[in-house]
């Protein structure tokens, strides 16, 4: 039991952390008419303050690693509850125009950041390995429970006191995260080799390929997640029925991200192919959505939000496992490519609703998802042979299998002993 215990902890606060961060941006998308009728400005201007949330938070994401990495997970999620506080009530409270919305996005966006960084770290330093998988597709998993909350909270919430409470309850909750922070024991000193002539460094070029196959993923997924709502409204359904089909969609994916880690636990390796179908998969399914009838948007919004959105968890994963001593370098890398992706994809996708409608944004937008399902393979083929020509000081299964991996890196087995292994990767 105590075993278990020290694992579920640092995944379950993980998760919170992670639904804490992303949770604001899917409150302003899946109440996106209200709050643009509310403030009066039109699809660019919301564009543009989804973007800003991630651009403050690929920003954050860069120098917030190396900071918590020097001031621990203690000091980073006082930080981070703090942000949530001020961005959540804010809004809540404050905000009448769109400048002061985007401004308070600006510190969400910086708050994800902190909640992102305080995650991974934690998992990195806190879950055995065989673990790992499960406990990134379950810290994941929290960014579809966000949409899920947030798609709820319409008919909810929203219609019983007003979009700004839901912001206010966020507010509330960075203010018990920050608390919790403040009683939370620091931990030891945790160091590793990170100079780039380490044999333990990160493969570099490897993991720029993966950020930039992430910064088209997440463009096209986070354009998803904000647009959704806007669109099903011009195709013909309700801001609360868009919402619960948002909620529908994002519990299967939140299915999806659990399984997929768990399966990753169980095999060796080949976890990137698995990605790369995912993200074809999310590139048909934004194809169909661009067909503006109900009896089409439906199954490819479930199937858009379900499968389609389900690779953040499995590709963290492994690139935790091939970060070598150094998990959150390599972790910091994908992630800024993901916020980077969040900024620019909704940005990008307002700009062309305006310039060409919908229907041409959503299959724009689909190319996206393939070009970096293309990308993915081309990062696995960089991480094989990284393997293959600096062999890690341990030993790394990779290749597939159940009982025994295909392959194994580095350790007793050299760059291409077949044994057992100890870690299942790439």
């Amino acid at each position: 039991m105590p075993g278990r215990s020290s694992t579920l902890i640092p995944i379950a606060a993980a998760s919170g952390l992670t639904t804490l961060g992303t949770l604001p941006v899917f409150l302003l998308a899946s109440q996106s008419v209200l709050v643009r009728d509310d403030l009066g400005f039109g699809p660019r201007a919301f564009g543009l303050a989804v973007g800003a949330f991630f651009a403050a938070a690929a920003i954050s994401a860069v120098l917030g690693g190396m900071v918590a990495d020097r001031v621990g997970p203690r000091v980073s999620t006082v930080a981070a509850g703090a942000l949530a506080a001020v961005g959540g009530l804010g809004i809540g409270l404050g905000v009448d125009r769109w400048w002061s919305l985007l401004a308070l996005m600006v510190v969400l966006g910086v708050a994800n950041a902190a909640c992102q960084v305080t995650a991974n770290l934690s998992l990195a330093r806190s879950v055995p390995a065989h673990r790992r998988g499960l406990g990134f597709g379950v810290k994941q998993a929290a960014i579809p429970l966000a949409i899920v909350l947030a798609g709820l909270a319409v008919p909810t919430v929203t219609a019983a006191f007003g979009w700004r409470s839901t912001f206010v309850a966020c507010g509330a909750t960075g203010v018990l995260v920050a608390l919790t922070g403040l009683r939370r024991r620091a931990p030891t000193a945790h160091t590793a080799p990170t100079g780039p002539g380490s044999r333990e460094a990160p493969p570099l070029r490897a993991l720029l390929v993966v950020m930039a196959a992430i910064a088209l993923a997440s463009a096209a997924a986070n354009a998803l997640g904000a647009f959704f709502a806007s669109w099903s409204f011009e195709v013909g359904l309700s801001p609360s029925q868009a919402g619960v089909l948002m909620a529908v969609g994002s519990g299967l994916n939140i299915a999806a991200r659990l399984l997929a880690g768990h399966l990753a636990d169980r095999r060796y390796g080949r976890n990137l192919p698995v990605v790369a179908v995912q993200m074809l998969t999310g590139a048909v399914a934004l194809a169909a959505l661009s067909v503006p009838v109900v009896d089409v948007l439906v199954p490819a919004a479930v199937l858009a939000f379900a499968i389609g959105w389900s690779w953040p968890g499995l590709i963290l994963y492994a690139v935790v496992r091939l970060g070598r001593d150094s998990p959150a370098t390599a972790s910091g890398i994908v992630q800024a490519g993901a916020f980077i992706g969040g900024a620019t994809g909704p940005l990008a996708f307002g700009y062309l609703v305006d310039l060409t409608g919908y229907a041409t944004a959503w299959r724009i937008t689909a190319v996206l998802f393939v070009v970096a399902a293309l990308l993915v393979m081309v990062a696995r083929r960089m991480f094989v042979a990284d393997l293959v020509s600096r062999p890690p000081r341990e030993e790394l299964g990779y290749g597939g299998g159940h009982r025994a991996p295909r392959y194994v890196a580095g350790g007793s087995g050299g760059a291409d002993g077949l044994t057992s292994g100890s870690y299942r990767d790439n």
